[in-house]
């Protein structure tokens, strides 16, 4: 767990991506990567994902590869096969949490409440995905979810855009943002890798000055 939040602190921004195909999710990684970026979370929505994840690995060792919407025992084991440095899931149940740890595999799950949270720290969980966050409170419920929650952090994806992004990453519970506002659909399916790279790169040179809430 130590691992997990030390990493997701040192991101930023997690953006999650659903793929087409290898080649697209290799040119897709390669600019996000040349913008600064150090980890994708790749979600298992396509028959392309799995294989884009061992594409993405192999061609770029240095990014940190997670998979996303990993929803069952089998799911969990498949991206453990594919060699991710991490899974991430939209909720938690034990059996997920218990097959994570007999693959030896970093596992990030989701939580929307004060009863789902306290589930994940009786299972060993500190670091979770606050999701749906937009839907499920954002700002002010993350706000409310810090005293009584101590040293627990969120890395919230739902709802996230540039209008709200900074708000999020200034919360003292938070240690990265999850989402894909960033990443314009018409870039990607042109293959506009090099403009792609260029407007990403700015957007988080300005997050990154984001300074976090002392109170």
């Amino acid at each position: 767990m130590p691992f997990l939040k030390e990493q997701l602190l040192s991101l930023t921004v997690l953006p999650v991506l659903i793929v087409d195909s290898e080649e697209q999710a290799v040119g897709l990684c390669r600019a996000l990567s040349q913008a600064g970026l150090k980890a994708v979370e790749i979600t298992l929505r396509t028959p392309a994902a799995l294989p884009a994840i061992r594409a993405v690995k192999q061609t770029l060792p240095e990014l940190l590869v997670a998979a996303g919407t990993v929803i069952s025992t089998q799911d969990m084991e498949n991206v453990a096969e594919a060699g991710v440095d991490f899974a991430v899931s939209p909720g938690l149940t034990r059996s997920l949490s218990e097959c994570a740890r007999q693959n030896d595999l970093v596992f990030l799950p989701g939580v929307s409440t004060a009863s789902e949270i306290i589930g994940g720290m009786e299972l060993g969980h500190r670091v979770f995905k606050f999701f749906p966050a937009q839907a499920s409170g954002g700002v002010a419920l993350l706000k409310a979810f810090v005293s009584p929650f101590a040293g627990i952090s969120f890395c919230p994806t739902g709802g996230i855009n540039g209008a709200n992004v900074e708000a999020y990453l200034a919360l003292s519970n938070v240690c990265c943002v999850g989402g894909s506002w960033m990443i314009p659909d018409a870039l990607v399916k042109e293959r506009r890798w090099e403009e792609l790279s260029t407007l990403v790169a700015a957007s988080l040179e300005q997050l990154k000055r984001v300074e976090k809430l002392t109170s």
